[in-house]
């Protein structure tokens, strides 16, 4: 058994698999730490909230809201699926912003849009209905039901020279908007993860942290709006493929008893034997699929569309560019 005292030392940004972790090392209940489940057809919705100092520290996680929408199908063209998969993260997103038709939207895509696995936010983007420009040409139809949004990507320390949270800070002092939305590429423990799993948060987020790097937050108590953050994980660390093999190995009765000695380890113990024997090259080496390039481009389909319906409900995206223009 864990000591309470310990926190979660397998990196991962998804607070389903921190919370994972925990239970596996863990047996009492964690005060402040509470777990639902729904499961729907082809995904199933977890939203984890935690409301304690004790849950938040062993969990490596602020205290909030946080929701995963897992659907091993997106790995594979399959327009109904994501379809069904932007009407449940619009849903979600509506809960938590909770903001009156008339509130102003930020949505920032993050991340390096020269780099496929972090990509996600500058596409997503690209991709976002964008109004706040539009709101007296609005046609009466769409009146009521479009929220002034606007949107940017404003790209990487090593792109710009800036920090992130410099950029949108800035923004966020000019604009005034009631909320803010960002969009970030994650880092999971879990290979079945990648690109399968989008997660909502409104605790926000630090860019770079996924994959070790940790800059400015961009939080509700930094830019002092509320901000949700929308990550999906695109990348694992080699240790956790390296992980993912000993544990299907153990599960296959061929190769089981080559491992009998790991049965008696707990999880965390085998990730510290793993990262010890890997070479220090690998340590910190991060994975992505060899179809990153499709995969991007479907699940930014995905997130841009959970937002522009939860941001604009009485948009016919049909026919869009016949309202807009």
């Amino acid at each position: 058994m864990m000591d309470m005292n310990t926190t979660i030392s397998v990196r991962t940004d998804l607070a389903l698999e921190a919370q994972e972790m925990l239970n596996r090392s863990v047996e009492e209940k964690i005060p402040g730490l509470l777990v639902e489940t729904a499961e729907q057809e082809e995904a199933v919705i977890t939203r984890v909230t935690v409301s304690s100092a004790q849950a938040a520290e062993l969990m490596g996680k602020a205290r909030g809201k946080y929701i995963t929408i897992e659907a091993p199908g997106l790995r594979y063209k399959n327009t109904l699926l994501q379809e069904k998969i932007m009407n449940f993260l619009a849903t979600e997103l509506s809960v938590l912003l909770n903001l009156p038709q008339h509130a102003t939207v930020l949505v920032v895509g993050l991340g390096n849009w020269q780099i496929t696995p972090d990509a996600l936010g500058p596409k997503a983007v690209e991709k976002v209905v964008v109004t706040r420009h539009l709101q007296e040409l609005l046609s009466p139809e769409l009146k009521g039901g479009v929220r002034s949004v606007c949107a940017i990507a404003p790209g990487v320390l090593g792109i710009t020279g800036m920090e992130t949270a410099e950029i949108v800070h800035g923004i966020v002092q000019k604009i005034r908007p009631d909320a803010v939305i960002a969009i970030d590429a994650l880092a999971a423990a879990s290979s079945q993860r990648v690109i399968t799993t989008v997660q909502l948060s409104n605790t926000g987020i630090h860019p770079g942290s996924g994959v070790g790097n940790k800059r400015f937050g961009l939080t509700p108590e930094s830019l002092q709006v509320p901000v949700i953050a929308i990550g999906v994980p695109t990348v694992v660390h080699a240790a956790t493929i390296a992980m993912d093999t000993i544990n299907a190995m153990q599960e296959h009765a061929a190769f089981a008893r080559y491992l009998k000695s790991m049965e008696r380890l707990s999880e965390e113990e085998r990730h510290t034997i793993v990262r010890q024997v890997l070479p220090q090259a690998l340590g910190d080496l991060m994975v992505t699929p060899k179809e990153v390039d499709r995969l991007i481009d479907d699940i930014s389909d995905v997130v841009a569309g959970g937002i522009n319906q939860a941001m604009h409900p009485n948009i016919d995206y049909a026919n869009i560019h016949r309202y807009l223009h």
